[in-house]
């Protein structure tokens, strides 16, 4: 099974948004859930994103209806990529590039999750 501390580092990489607890629908075990598939990759153990992973992406893009989803989804990311590399924080960076989806937020350690709309 896949170590929590490794996923959340994934989660970091990934565009998300900011969002209040109220009505949030996406939860963080949704995101890990979803990008699981992109963890070899942004680790560095994969040459390629796997289809699984492009495919999470942008379910998860389709799910974040709301600003308190978008915010919620950007709060999962940052929590499980706290302890990324800068490597692995840019890998994630660029999935949202590969996979061809929108990107609701940047990827970064020092993103301001509030401000996602």
């Amino acid at each position: 099974m896949l170590n929590k501390q490794l996923f959340s580092l994934l989660l970091i990489c990934i565009a998300v948004a900011v969002a209040t607890a109220e009505d949030v629908t996406l939860t963080c075990n949704m995101v890990y859930s979803s990008l699981e598939p992109c963890l070899g990759y942004v680790l560095g153990g994969g040459l390629s994103v796997p289809s699984e992973c492009c495919s999470g992406i942008k379910s998860l893009h389709r799910s974040a209806r709301t600003i308190a989803d978008r915010q919620s989804f950007c709060r999962c990311i940052k929590s499980a990529g706290s302890d990324a590399t800068e490597a692995q924080v840019s890998r994630a960076a660029k999935l949202t590039g590969i996979c061809r989806a929108n990107v609701l937020f940047k990827i970064s350690p020092h993103v301001d999750c509030s401000k996602v709309k």
